[in-house]
C-alpha cells in the first residue's frame, strides 16, 4: 500500500508560481511512475503531467506544456510539479498518484491516489 499525501497548494496571482510536493509513505516510489491529475468544480479529472519511476521520462498535457514541470526525487519518496506562469484556468484541486506499470495520462492506469491539494489562481 502506497500513502500519498500533497502540499504546496494555495492562493496565487496570476502570472505567479506554485511548486505542489507529493511525499509518499509505505512503500518506495522507485518501482511506481507517478502523475499529476486535476479537477476543476463541475468537471471531470484530467491529466496534467507523469513522470517514469526513473524519472528519465516526462509527458504534459498541452494545455501545462512549458510552463509546469513534474521531478522526483527516489531517496525522498517525493514527486514534486512546479507551475509557472499560472493562469485562472489552472484552479483546480490537484492530485498525485501512483502507478506500478508506465508512466500514462489515463486515470485508470494509476493504483493509488492523494487526497489533493487546492490551488487557486485569481486574475
Amino acid at each position: 500500500q502506497v500513502h500519498l499525501v500533497e502540499s504546496g497548494g494555495g492562493l496565487v496571482q496570476a502570472g505567479g508560481s506554485l511548486r505542489l510536493s507529493c511525499a509518499a509513505s509505505g512503500r518506495t516510489l522507485r518501482s511506481y511512475a507517478m502523475g499529476w491529475f486535476r479537477q476543476a468544480p463541475g468537471k471531470e479529472r484530467e491529466f496534467v503531467a507523469a513522470i517514469s519511476w526513473s524519472g528519465g521520462m516526462t509527458y504534459y498535457a498541452d494545455s501545462v506544456k512549458g510552463r509546469f514541470l513534474i521531478s522526483r526525487d527516489n531517496a525522498k519518496n517525493t514527486v514534486y510539479l512546479q507551475m509557472n506562469s499560472l493562469k485562472p484556468e489552472d484552479t483546480a484541486a490537484y492530485y498525485c498518484a501512483a502507478a506500478l506499470g508506465r508512466a500514462t495520462p489515463f486515470i485508470n492506469d494509476y493504483d493509488y491516489w492523494g487526497q489533493g491539494t487546492q490551488v487557486t489562481v485569481s486574475s
